[in-house]
């Protein structure tokens, strides 16, 4: 990175190729600079001050029956288990 006369600084940054042309036009369109736009968008990213939006957590249920599995299933094999679930055994 360096540094300009005017205190802003000069980095490069890599882009999605598709998402530069979509920002270079959207730039043009609202007649600013690509570093403007680039810069606001930061800043509201920013301003949000969260991260990655994630799905809620989500209790899931627990079974509180007992005894475990039939007679003669064995869950470490998925291929019988395929087979039961398919009706072949």
């Amino acid at each position: 990175m360096s540094r300009s006369h005017n205190g802003d600084m000069r980095t490069t940054v890599r882009l999605d190729e598709g998402l530069l042309i979509k920002a270079k036009q959207e730039a043009r369109r609202r007649g600013e600079t690509l570093t403007s736009l680039m810069e606001r968008g930061l800043r509201l990213a920013m301003a949000r001050g969260r991260g990655p939006a994630t799905a809620p957590t989500r209790r899931l249920p627990v079974s509180k029956a007992a005894g475990g599995t039939l007679p003669g299933v064995d869950i470490d094999n998925s291929a019988d288990l395929l087979d039961r679930l398919d009706g072949l055994t």
